[in-house]
C-alpha cells in the first residue's frame, strides 16, 4: 500500500515522496482512514512507528481541503516540550509548500513572540498543556473553532499531574470535535480517560500492549550502586560508543553523572526540567551533531527525543513508573534501526525490575561483566516505606491504578 491509497491529498503525497517517505507505516494505514472519516480514535503504539504522521497527514489534508483563511482548527497537546518541538518539525514538514501555518506555545520562552505569532492567523497549534492555559486565560488565543484536538503521549501527560490543566483546557473547547488520542502504552488509566474524552472511538493498537520495539537488544547487568558511573565509563570507552543517552531518576543525579563523566573524559552534559529551554536546545543539538558524546536525562526527555539512528540507551537508575522503561529504551531502534537498551541494576532495584518484566510479560536478560561482578556480601541499599523516593513512588503508581509487580502478576 502507497500514501497515495489512502486518499491523501496530492501536494501531501508529493512532499512525502520528496522526504523519502516510500509506504506508510502499520499505525499509519490504521488510524489515518478513520481520523478521515471524522471519527474519534485511541491508538497504542510503539514510539518510533510514525505515529506523528498518523494524525498530522490527516489533519493537513482537512485544511487543505477547506481553503479558508488561517483560524486555529487543530490542537495538539503534548507533555513537554522537546515533545512540542519535536511534533512542530513534523507539522511544518508535512505542510511545507502549503498556505498551511502552524505554530508552538510552550513555556520557559517568552509568551509575547508566541502572541505575535497567533496574530499572523494559525491553523494548527502544538503546545504543552501549562503555556495553553496562559493563552486562554490571557484571551491571546481563540480556541472557539477547534475541530480536532489531538492528545500525543496522554499516558505521561497523566504521569506528570496534566488532568486538572486538561479539565480546565476542556471548558474551553467546542463541545462537538473530533478527539485523537496517542499513546506508546495503554492502560488501565488511559482507557479510563479515553471515556472522558472521546465519542464511539475506534480502537487501535498495533502491536502487542506495552511492548518494546523488536530491534531493540535488551541486557541488564547487575552490578553494584557505588560502581555504576565507573562501568558505564569504561563501557562507554572501551567499546567506542559514540552517542549514548543515559537516564537517571532526579535532576539532580542527572547533573552529578553528567560532571564525573566529564571527570572521566567523556564530553557529557545533562538534560532536565530545571534547565533553561535554550541549554536543553542547545545540549541536544549538539548531542545530535557529535559534539556531546553522552546525553544525561531525566524522564523529561523520555517522550520527545527523536535522534535518527541512535543506537544506545542506559538505565543509569531504573524508573520508578515501568512504563516508563518502555519510552526510554523507545529512544533507540526507531523506524526499524537496531539499538541497544542496557540496565544497571543495583539490589535495590530488583523490585523495580519485577515491575518492569511485569508490565513486559517477559524476563530481561540478566548477567554480570566481566571485572564489576556485583558483591553481594554488601547490604543492600533498602527504601525507607517513608522516604520521598517511596511516597513519590506510590504517588505515581497511584496515578496510574497500580501497586507492586508481583500484584500486577496475579491481576493477569
Amino acid at each position: 500500500m502507497g500514501f497515495d491509497d489512502l486518499g491523501l491529498h496530492p501536494s501531501i503525497t508529493d512532499t512525502l515522496q520528496t522526504l523519502k517517505y516510500s509506504e506508510p507505516t502499520e499505525v499509519q494505514q490504521q488510524v489515518i482512514p478513520h481520523v478521515l472519516a471524522g471519527s474519534d480514535v485511541l491508538a497504542g503504539a510503539q514510539t518510533g512507528t510514525g505515529k506523528t504522521a498518523a494524525f498530522v497527514l490527516p489533519i493537513v489534508h482537512r485544511l487543505l481541503q477547506q481553503q479558508e483563511a488561517a483560524k486555529l482548527s487543530a490542537l495538539i497537546l503534548v507533555p513537554t516540550r522537546e515533545l512540542a518541538l519535536q511534533v512542530y518539525k513534523s507539522v511544518q514538514a508535512y505542510s511545507k509548500g502549503t498556505t498551511i501555518r502552524s505554530a508552538i506555545a510552550y513555556g520557559g520562552v517568552s509568551i509575547g513572540a508566541q502572541v505575535d505569532e497567533f496574530k499572523k492567523g494559525v491553523d494548527i497549534l502544538v503546545a504543552t498543556p501549562g503555556r495553553l492555559i496562559d493563552h486562554l486565560f490571557k484571551g491571546t488565543l481563540d480556541a472557539s473553532q477547534i475541530n480536532t484536538l489531538v492528545f500525543d503521549e496522554a499516558d505521561r501527560m497523566l504521569d506528570m499531574g496534566f488532568m486538572d490543566e486538561i479539565k480546565m483546557i476542556l471548558k474551553r473547547l467546542p463541545k462537538h470535535r473530533q478527539t485523537l488520542l496517542f499513546s506508546a502504552t495503554l492502560d488501565d488509566a488511559i482507557f479510563k480517560l479515553s471515556k472522558t474524552l472521546l465519542n464511539s472511538p475506534q480502537v487501535i493498537e498495533v502491536h502487542e500492549r506495552n511492548s518494546v520495539a523488536t530491534p531493540v537488544e535488551q541486557i541488564v547487568y547487575n552490578i553494584d550502586t557505588d560502581r555504576k558511573r565507573e562501568f558505564i565509563s569504561y563501557l562507554i570507552g572501551s567499546k567506542n560508543w559514540q552517542q549514548v543517552l543515559v537516564f537517571t531518576r532526579t535532576k539532580q543525579g542527572a547533573d552529578a553523572l553528567a560532571k564525573e563523566m566529564k571527570k572521566d573524559g567523556l564530553a557529557a552534559e545533562s538534560i532536565h526540567g530545571d534547565k533553561s529551554q535554550g541549554a536543553r536546545e542547545r545540549a541536544l543539538e549538539e548531542f545530535k551533531q557529535g559534539k556531546v558524546r553522552v546525553l544525561v536525562a531525566t524522564d523529561v526527555a523520555a517522550r520527545g527525543l527523536d535522534i535518527r539512528q541512535l543506537k544506545y540507551v542506559v538505565n543509569y537508575e531504573l524508573p520508578y513508573i515501568a512504563e516508563d522503561y518502555i519510552h526510554r529504551i523507545g529512544r533507540t531502534g526507531r523506524a526499524g534501526e537496531d539499538g541497544l537498551a542496557i540496565s544497571l541494576l543495583g539490589q535495590e532495584e530488583a523490585y523495580l525490575l519485577e515491575e518492569i518484566e511485569a508490565i513486559l510479560d517477559t524476563r530481561l536478560n540478566q548477567q554480570w561483566f566481566p571485572g564489576f561482578e556485583p558483591d553481594f556480601t554488601k547490604a543492600p541499599v533498602v527504601e525507607k516505606k517513608n522516604s520521598k523516593a517511596a511516597q513519590k513512588r506510590r504517588a505515581k503508581q497511584r496515578a496510574f491504578g497500580q501497586t507492586t509487580g508481583n500484584k500486577r502478576r496475579r491481576s493477569k
